[in-house]
């Protein structure tokens, strides 16, 4: 079976939306965001991957014109404006203050306009990368863990007031250290230790349990293709990172339901497994998540070097060396599903 590269994943209501946006329709946009309400999990991430799609049109502007009073509408131009910005800034474009102000003043609109709502806190929480030297006061504040440096934690305590353990708030704070003036030694160090204290307090069936997952694969991505070698799989295998991925894939996995589960997060689960040499919990993930997957973190880790579809080529070798595996032990995926049908 051929991997599927779709940004709605299993999402399929989300799927006929970005349809519609393709040829500049924004009504099931309208209806989508409508019927998903206050499921602020659902709403982030739906919101976030119409951003995207809407970002090189003017299909939003055209909805809030024909429905100003829409709060979502709003939004929608709040998301829009965030991405703008954020790839006006990655493509060092002159334009790029002007369009961080403006998606400043959707954001700081829509959350004026509904409180409850953590959506117009996550671009604020986005926009932070783009303020690299951290000149603006709410990107440096003290942060509750000592070992972290200052960021915009301000932010990250208001979209968890409105929606606890947000999956992209966190993730938004990790590309702000990312993108951190500062030794990329260090830079990774803060990542690793971030991701470590997120995952030591995050709940059960949380994805925040993979943060630490990202964080390696982070390490990998930064590495030259000449010093990724046939070995790196090696620190996959060894403490603390198979210890994260196991509890991820027992605490989070096995209590979450794959429809609604990030693929990005499926995808790397599944390759952490893989790489650890847990083939067979790795093909219940493949499984979980067919015919979907992401081009990330395959693309990151890879050994393959310049070669042409390098990241599917690894995805397509480890799902397939984790189906021959799960073949000679073919009770684990039926205690897998199990578990999960008793949780």
């Amino acid at each position: 079976m051929e991997p599927v590269y779709h940004p709605a994943g299993a999402d399929g209501e989300l799927r006929s939306a970005l349809t519609a946006l393709k040829v500049g329709r924004w009504m099931a946009m309208r209806d989508l965001l409508a019927e998903t309400g206050a499921n602020w999990p659902l709403r982030s991430f739906r919101t976030q991957v119409l951003g995207i799609r809407a970002a090189g049109s003017d299909v939003t502007e055209a909805w809030l014109a024909e429905e100003p009073d829409s709060y979502d509408a709003h939004v929608m131009l709040a998301r829009v404006s965030a991405e703008r910005a954020l790839r006006s800034h990655h493509q060092r474009h002159a334009a790029a203050q002007d369009l961080e102000e403006r998606a400043r003043r959707a954001a700081l609109t829509a959350a004026g306009r509904e409180r409850r709502d953590p959506v117009p806190w996550l671009c604020l929480l986005a926009l932070a990368q783009i303020d690299e030297r951290a000149l603006r006061g709410e990107h440096r504040a003290r942060a509750a863990e000592p070992m972290l440096p200052p960021g915009p934690w301000g932010l990250l305590h208001e979209v968890n007031q409105r929606d606890p353990g947000s999956r992209e708030a966190y993730h938004r704070v990790v590309q702000f250290l990312l993108a951190r003036r500062a030794p990329e030694s260090a830079v990774l160090a803060d990542v690793v230790d971030f991701g470590r204290w997120v995952a030591s307090w995050a709940l059960e069936g949380s994805p925040l349990l993979l943060l630490p997952l990202y964080a390696l694969a982070e390490r990998c991505r930064r590495q030259s293709d000449q010093s990724r070698t046939v070995t790196w799989r090696l620190r996959w295998a060894e403490e603390p990172a198979i210890g994260y991925t196991l509890r991820a894939f027992h605490s989070w996995f096995l209590r979450a339901d794959p429809a609604r589960c990030s693929v990005l997060d499926l995808n790397h689960l599944a390759c952490a497994l893989w790489a650890g040499h847990q083939l067979a919990q790795a093909d219940a993930v493949f499984a979980a998540m067919a015919p979907y997957a992401a081009r990330e973190p395959w693309a990151s880790v890879h050994d393959y070097g310049s070669q042409p579809r390098a990241a599917e080529s690894l995805f397509l070798r480890a799902r397939a060396e984790s189906a021959a595996a799960a073949k000679r032990a073919p009770d684990h995926r039926a205690a897998s599903w199990g578990t999960r049908a008793l949780d």
